[in-house]
């Protein structure tokens, strides 16, 4: 068993943070021992973070997107990992300073890091978002090659890495996994609690990059009835400017964010299709335990979700031109609750042969292994 120092984000809540919660409580139930260090946060700890040694560090400012350390956080960083003496530290990269810090930091202290990427992208460069995810890739790479490892979701996001100048050797391609006991099909009353005949739901942050607005825009345009209902969970800088003109009077709920995990298996499991319009993407962990609900998704191929949902896993939409497209397919997905359910199936059998959360943590314990063996003969001397 191993002793691994994580850093991560434990709130806002988005992608990152639930990585950070699934990978750390899966490596306790594992045996493993797990510090867990993070940019605290004054709110009180959801009921279902791992219980473990936790070490804040303080910061300027932290959103979804990026954070903001102050000063002395790389020396309480430091501090902290000479006194926890960690077999290996795994960070969760957060976009913040103490990304490109941490090479450094470590290799002074002779621990072999290891990085998650979690920078969503679209190698087809096919619209100004992935241009500009482009930008940080470029920014990344150069520091990313001084990691023991880094791991990522797909082999197009390992070619555009590649590219950049990151050795082969030090890329581990780990998909995300979810937890198929815990997202599974099941009973909900989410329809009847929202008076729908059929469910529609997004979740994910409201921002430009998740292309929220061409999946209002179609929806207004494909006057679903009143039958139908769109959920948008979660929240972001562009929901102030669109919960205003897309409505109750459209069948559109805006529920916000929702920290209760339950209370998503739910609405997931009430849904009869998930929507992810989104121009860039790392590996949607929404759009798997979706997947895993048994829910009918629909996503862009933007990052990883076109690799998730191809073979007839789920229906891929181009970045360019969802509006159109979307207004196309919802009426089917309206007037054929067959067709939706059959996609539910595949999506299920998908996640569960290529995406589980167990599969994920095997093959991370596999590098974490991997890793001390090369770390003890580089210290050996005959490396």
């Amino acid at each position: 068993m191993h002793h691994i120092a994580w850093l991560g984000k434990k709130s806002p809540f988005c992608g990152n943070v639930t990585y950070s919660r699934e990978v750390t409580n899966a490596l306790l139930a594992r045996g493993h021992q797990v510090s867990f260090l993070h940019f605290a946060q004054e709110e009180t700890d959801p009921d279902n973070w791992p219980e473990c040694q936790q070490v804040p560090l303080p910061f300027i400012y932290k959103s979804q997107v990026y954070t903001i350390p102050t000063l002395k956080a790389k020396r309480i960083l430091t501090r902290s990992l000479q006194d926890l003496k960690p077999d290996v530290v795994h960070a969760s990269l957060t976009l913040s300073t103490l990304d490109f810090l941490l090479p450094e930091i470590c290799q002074e202290l002779k621990l072999p890091l290891v990085a998650t990427f979690h920078i969503p992208f679209d190698g087809k460069l096919r619209n100004l978002k992935s241009g500009t995810q482009l930008l940080t890739y470029q920014l990344y790479a150069p520091f990313l090659a001084n990691y023991d490892r880094v791991i990522i979701f797909s082999e197009e996001q390992e070619d555009l890495l590649c590219k950049l100048g990151v050795s082969p050797r030090k890329i581990a391609v780990i998909p995300n996994g979810v937890d198929t006991q815990k997202y599974s099909p099941g009973f909900s009353n989410v329809k009847a609690e929202f008076d729908a005949q059929r469910l529609f739901v997004y979740l994910g942050r409201i921002a430009t990059e998740k292309n929220v607005e061409a999946l209002l825009r179609a929806w207004k345009q494909s006057d679903m009835g009143s039958e139908c209902k769109l959920l948008i969970v979660g929240n972001g800088p562009l929901k102030p400017s669109l919960e205003p003109i897309y409505g109750l009077e459209y069948g559109i709920i805006w529920l916000g964010v929702i920290a209760d995990e339950q209370r998503r298996i739910d609405i997931l499991r009430g849904a009869d299709v998930f929507i992810l319009p989104s121009l860039v993407e790392g590996l949607s962990l929404s759009l798997l335990e979706a997947m895993a609900c048994g829910v009918a998704c629909v996503a862009t191929d933007a990052g990883a979700d076109g690799e998730v949902l191809e073979k007839g896993a789920g229906i891929i939409l181009n970045t360019q031109g969802v509006v159109g497209q979307l207004r196309a397919l919802l009426p089917m997905l309206r007037y054929q609750p067959e067709f939706s359910k059959i996609l539910g199936q595949k999506a299920r059998t998908r996640a569960e042969e290529c995406y589980t959360l167990s599969s994920n943590i095997t093959q991370l314990e596999q590098l974490y292994h991997q890793m001390l063996q090369e770390r003890r003969v580089q210290l050996s001397g005959f490396y």
